[in-house]
């Protein structure tokens, strides 16, 4: 790669770099875009099995954040991609949890398996009366804090006991976040939680309220959507409106180092320029600019930082471990999937016997586009595997066995079509107490950099409705500031 001079560099191609690529170039200002991967999108990716083309990351996305009648950061950008006609809802009929005595079906008012009527039958039938009425003295209980409430493990047990902990919440959150609740943010996970608890004087009450608020009362599953035909078609529309914008790629190129070196004449809004070392065929190659955009993984993000930089990111141990978690996708041919036996799939407890997957996903039930698109009998099984648990990676014998654990249902090995599995390094963001201080520390010697932009789940939150809705109006006010050399107000 000879020699390139741009105005902005972007490292990393997941969809918040994307996304500030986007926001960058429709502004005017030139962007090459750097990635170590083959292929942009991050862990919004796409395979094919058995001759249908699946997500192999991502296949869903909250609807959060957009207010009442109004779209979430998701789907506005979906929309104004062109595909908000394409957005769709998964099947209302839910998801089941596995516990060690048995299965049942998720609580229909519940927010991460906490429950909002302790009451209700779907919930006796997970927690038994015992544990439903220990449930219910969290509505008489005086609501006493002698402390900030963090870990959601934590209020859960105080104000509804160990069985909503361990029968309900532990398998959802350790499901989504690859984390014990006990360890868990609850301003993370839950933004607006304790808040509401304050509000209502209660913890069931609380859930009710941010159910109401979210308008996701009624119909279980309505707190996320996904896009017909997958969630990859969202990164297909992002890098061709960032193309269509004149924004280079460059993959299959890992960045060294970056960072501030002078210039002999100053450019305009800007003293100085970016100098980017980045690998291409063995060689090393250097990018000038105005400004970079850091929007890599958690690790990689922390050692462009420290590096080149010189931020004080803190000492490694100081952050979490990141979690690595694998799918292993089954296509099968078996006409006694129609019916859904579990739902649109089963999330899995501590402590069940002869089951390695920590859920299943049972897509064909949960998206009636990918019913359509595989065809009568035939199924697509997504399972899980959190890799600090799992020795080895999961074999197609392994996974089917896992399956028709969870699904109540003997699979044969001659039912199997297709198999695959994908590993997702640093693939969730972090959720745990202590972690908002930490970015926060890092986000205001980041914001004293002049022509420093950082973007992406670790700095934002978890999944696409977080990263979304901070890359983009951060990189929109950051392309101001380039194109105009002014502060945005």
């Amino acid at each position: 790669m000879n020699a390139v001079d741009t105005d902005v560099v972007v490292i990393g191609a997941g969809v918040a770099g994307l996304v500030a690529a986007r926001e960058c170039a429709r502004k005017g200002l030139r962007v090459t875009v750097l990635d170590a991967a083959e292929t942009p999108g991050g862990f919004v990716a796409t395979h094919t099995v058995d001759g249908i083309r699946l997500d192999s990351g991502a296949e869903s996305f909250a609807t959060r954040g957009g207010g009442k009648g109004k779209p979430g950061p998701v789907a506005s950008l979906i929309a104004d991609l062109g595909l908000g006609d394409a957005i769709v809802t998964p099947n209302p009929r839910g998801a089941w949890v596995q516990l060690p005595d048995g299965a049942a079906p998720l609580p229909k008012l519940s927010l991460l398996g906490i429950p909002g009527a302790p009451l209700a039958d779907d919930v006796r039938r997970i927690l038994g009366w015992k544990g439903a009425l220990r449930a219910q003295l969290d509505r008489y209980m005086p609501l006493l804090r002698v402390r900030p409430e963090t870990d959601l493990g934590g209020i859960v047990r105080r104000r509804m006991g160990q069985a909503v902990l361990d029968r309900l919440v532990t398998p959802i959150v350790g499901g989504v976040h690859s984390a014990s609740p006990t360890v868990i943010d609850v301003h993370a996970v839950a933004p607006g939680l304790t808040k509401a608890m304050t509000n209502q004087g209660s913890l069931s009450g609380a859930v009710l309220a941010l159910l109401e608020e979210r308008g996701s009362k009624v119909a279980a599953g309505s707190a996320v959507a996904g896009i017909d035909g997958g969630m990859f078609r969202l990164v297909e529309a992002l890098v061709a409106d960032c193309k269509k914008f004149g924004v280079e790629f460059r993959m299959s190129t890992p960045v060294q180092s970056t960072g501030p070196a002078p210039f002999p004449e100053p450019v305009e809004g800007n003293g100085g320029r970016w100098v980017t070392t980045a690998t291409v065929a063995d060689e090393s190659a250097q990018i000038t600019s105005r400004a970079v955009v850091v929007a890599t993984s958690f690790r990689t993000g922390l050692a462009l930082l420290g590096g080149g930089l010189g931020l004080d990111t803190g000492a490694p141990e100081s952050w979490p471990e990141p979690a690595s978690v694998e799918l292993a996708t089954l296509v099968v041919d078996d006409s006694r999937l129609d019916a859904a036996p579990r739902g649109t799939g089963v999330l899995v407890a501590t402590g069940v016997p002869g089951i390695q997957a920590k859920a299943l996903t049972h897509a064909t039930a949960k998206w009636n586009w990918l019913a359509e698109a595989a065809g009568p009998g035939r199924h697509v099984l997504r399972l899980s595997y959190d890799r600090d648990v799992v020795a080895q990676s999961p074999t197609q014998a392994q996974a089917l066995a896992d399956a028709g654990a969870l699904l109540g249902l003997t699979l044969e090995e001659s039912s199997v079509r297709g198999f695959d599995v994908t590993r997702w390094n640093d693939s969730l963001a972090f959720a745990t107490v202590g972690h908002r201080a930490r970015v926060e520390a890092v986000r205001a010697q980041v914001d004293a950099v002049p022509g420093l932009l950082v973007v992406g789940a670790w700095m934002a939150g978890t999944g696409l409705a977080a990263t979304i809705a901070q890359s983009r109006p951060a990189a929109s006010d950051f392309a101001f500031e380039l194109r105009t050399g002014a502060t945005p107000a």
